[in-house]
């Protein structure tokens, strides 16, 4: 059965088609919680309230095929909200790697640098280093437009360079 058949049937309370999603993209949901949070025990239970979010709001979905992208947003909020009740921001090395952030630059230097972007930049470069998602797809996620996303990553890492040439060194962001 495909995935929007099943979104179609949990939206009509279809408890075992919920389930099915949730299982389907709970690898995803924990991704996203981990790359936020950076604790395991913070990322499962973090998959447990989304769970119970998506579940409660299940009949709000309108288009079936943007059952992820809803899915994804749920998670981002949440952490979001988690992360600005801790007033702190966690990378991890994967998404350091993929940034391309030049030797030179030790990962406290990135951490106090991403601390001083907003949080759509830190969302926005996350999605788009750490999550390998497409433009169109993070402008799914956002939901605003290609363009806008466009811009608002290109103004994210000028914003990150800039950060990070005040700490000295070059930069291969």
């Amino acid at each position: 059965m495909g995935t929007e058949q099943l979104v179609k049937k949990a939206i009509k309370g279809n408890d075992d088609a919920f389930l099915q999603l949730i299982q389907t993209y709970k690898v995803d949901l924990y991704k996203t919680a981990l790359s936020f949070l950076r604790s395991e025990e913070e990322a499962l239970e973090a998959i447990q309230e989304v769970t119970y979010r998506a579940y409660k709001g299940i009949r709000k979905i309108k288009e079936a095929s943007y059952f992820k992208t809803w899915l994804i947003r749920i998670m981002i909020n949440y952490c979001n909200d988690q992360l600005k009740s801790r007033k702190r921001v966690i990378l991890n090395d994967e998404m350091l790697s993929s940034l391309g952030v030049s030797e030179n630059h030790t990962e406290m230097e990135l951490k106090d640098a991403m601390l001083g972007l907003d949080e759509k930049s830190r969302e926005i470069l996350t999605l788009k280093y750490f999550h390998d998602l497409k433009i169109k797809d993070i402008a799914d996620t956002m939901q605003c437009p290609e363009g806008t996303v466009k811009t608002w990553l290109n103004k994210a890492l000028k914003a990150l360079r800039e950060k990070l040439e005040e700490k000295g060194g070059n930069v291969n962001v």
